[in-house]
């Protein structure tokens, strides 16, 4: 199938609400930004693979993977 003109460019990246489509691939560069349920999160390797690095409501680490992350909600922004 042909990709539509609709889902190419920055407004394709995120809706309205300021959130990615759950399709929109996250970011890849290693120290990469994501927003997700208010906390910011940040691509980095843990144990030879990539994770999401940020901190929950505590203040505690926590580690995301890209589907974690994508079933959540994510945003380039803090919106």
């Amino acid at each position: 199938m042909g990709t539509s003109a609709s889902t190419s460019g920055p407004a394709a990246e995120e809706r309205a609400d300021g959130e990615c489509d759950e399709r929109e691939p996250l970011p890849t560069a290693p120290s990469s930004v994501v927003w997700s349920g208010g906390h910011a999160y940040v691509l980095e390797g843990v144990g030879g693979r990539s994770m999401w690095a940020g901190v929950d409501d505590r203040g505690r680490p926590r580690f995301l993977t890209d589907a974690d992350l994508r079933r959540r909600g994510w945003s380039h922004t803090r919106a």
